[in-house]
């Protein structure tokens, strides 16, 4: 984990100002509304221009070309003259071009083993592949768009009218997407879609427990989704629903058909009782979104020292985001367990350059209006408070899009930074429970997980006190620190993966469409 930021020494009333490395030439504003131009900071400085909150502030001349350091690094370039004092914003500082893909470290870090985390456990559902769900979903896929709203009708039917009989399943949900006909289905790139279906399918949460719905013409058949071997440790059998079929006369007698089979799947699942599994069970997905200066201040180091515990716990841990760690490439390889896996980090960070080329942009096309309003002036900067979600352990695998996690500890697993596209990837890559940080604030859920949202600014843990489970500004304000809100984090998960404790996405029933990422052509 990055050292805690380095804040000025501050009393009730004074200025308070962020720098994350003493190396750095800006500080971030951390009052709320930002601070006026005229204001006098510790050490003398006086701001020339109102600052905005969480937005940079010189705390040197820069000259033009000047390097401008956040982070210990080079976030950009001044492209004029930025007198001490001045607000530093994404209008003042020029990209630099993305790092280099030769000549990186490759497994170079090897730091102390963390010492393990015992005696940490949680109840969850024991999966007949031998996984354990956090949830006992009954999960309806879809194998094209078409009948969407055919299983929408159908899961409200069952969740009015059967669901209350069947106590110990959480929810029945469709896995409704927009892919599985109208595209150049064998086409390269097409993998990735099929097999995030595919793995979604198999999530734990879900309980091994397998129903299609599919229209009967389209290019992606059920036997082509789930093919025999891909679900030989899964439940019972496969039950397929196909709405074209001469037996559905009429739109209920789909429905009916919906309902009828998914009976026998709530009955099993009903029979499934939560059991006392160790904290090595966990497969949680880390993701950032709406982010602000302050997510790799607050929030997003916090999640980085979850991480460190959940590793230590033996759980297994996937962070994600390409084109948000892509800057820090050199910082990923070099923590990766074997030059293997460092490898394999560059060859996906490769095949997502090109993909971005081929549409002819690059990673600085990340960024948004939302994140530049936050203080954030460009990917650089992002990526440095991105990339600390990961903490400090090993990176000990790496998954293409749409993969199935395979290794215990962290792991990268390659996606797009989208919310929507990031999530439904970890989905897929098995992930039971899901970690959340923003800060310019976002209503994003997830139906098939626990999706835990951590705040980075109290301000926004207060405006939006019942969307966000934990408020980890209370780091910026001085109260605690990235290790108590780790800790903090650590234990409100295992309360989340035992059904003790509904998160605030959950108890709403928030949640985002399943959106899946297919770079084949759409014909």
């Amino acid at each position: 984990m990055p050292d805690a930021p380095i804040t000025d020494a501050r009393t009730i009333g004074t200025p308070h100002l962020i720098r994350m490395h003493d190396l750095d030439n800006v500080a971030i504003v951390a009052d709320d509304g930002g601070l006026p131009g005229g204001t006098a900071l510790p050490g003398g400085l006086v701001l020339l221009d109102r600052v905005p909150q969480g937005h940079k502030v010189a705390l040197a001349d820069l000259a033009a070309g000047a390097p401008v350091l956040r982070y210990g690094v080079t976030i950009g370039r001044a492209i004029e003259a930025i007198p001490a004092g001045s607000w530093v914003h994404e209008g003042l500082i020029a990209i630099p071009a993305a790092p280099g893909l030769d000549d990186l470290p490759m497994a170079t870090v090897r730091a102390e083993p963390m010492p393990p985390l015992e005696g940490y456990t949680f109840e969850g559902y024991r999966n007949p592949d031998g996984s354990v769900g956090t949830r006992n979903i009954l999960a309806i896929t879809t194998t094209v768009p078409c009948v969407a709203g055919v299983v929408d009708f159908a899961v409200g039917r069952i969740r009015n009218e059967w669901l209350p009989r069947y106590p110990n399943v959480d929810d029945v949900v469709g896995l409704e997407h927009a892919y599985g006909c109208g595209v150049a289905i064998d086409a390269p790139g097409a993998e990735i879609p099929i097999r995030t279906l595919r793995n979604i399918s198999l999530n734990p949460n879900f309980g091994g427990e397998l129903m299609v719905v599919s229209l009967g013409c389209e290019k992606l058949q059920p036997g082509r989704l789930l093919p025999p071997e891909s679900i030989a440790t899964a439940g019972p059998r496969l039950d397929v629903v196909c709405l074209q079929d001469e037996e559905h006369v009429g739109f209920l007698a789909m429905v009916d058909a919906i309902v009828a089979t998914a009976r026998g799947h709530l009955e099993r699942l009903d029979a499934r009782r939560r059991e006392t599994v160790p904290a090595s069970e966990l497969v949680v997905g880390v993701q950032c979104g709406g982010s602000d200066a302050f997510s790799g201040v607050t929030a997003n180091p916090a999640v980085g020292a979850c991480v460190d515990l959940l590793v230590r716990a033996g759980a297994s841990v996937i962070f994600s985001e390409v084109t948000e760690v892509r800057d820090g490439i050199d910082q990923l390889t070099s923590r990766a367990s074997t030059p293997e896996v460092a490898e394999a980090l560059v060859r996906e960070m490769a095949w997502y350059d090109d993909y971005l080329n081929r549409g002819g942009v690059d990673r600085a096309a990340n960024t948004t209006p939302g994140n530049k309003t936050g203080g954030l002036s460009n990917i650089v900067e992002k990526a440095m408070g991105s990339i600390v979600k990961s903490g400090s352990a090993p990176i000990s695998g790496v998954l293409a899009p749409g993969e199935k996690l395979r290794h215990k500890g962290l792991t990268f697993a390659a996606t797009p930074a989208s919310d929507f596209i990031c999530g439904t990837l970890q989905l897929a890559a098995g992930m039971n429970l899901h970690v959340f940080t923003t800060g310019r604030g976002t209503p994003y859920g997830l139906a098939a997980v626990p999706v835990v949202k951590v705040a980075t600014r109290t301000d926004l843990a207060r405006r939006w006190h019942d969307l966000m489970d934990l408020n980890a500004g209370t780091i910026a304000d001085g109260s605690a620190s990235i290790e108590e809100v780790g800790w903090v984090l650590f234990r409100l998960m295992l309360e989340v993966a035992s059904g003790r404790k509904k998160t605030r996405a959950e108890s709403w029933k928030l949640h985002n469409a399943l959106v899946l990422f297919n770079p084949a052509p759409v014909t």
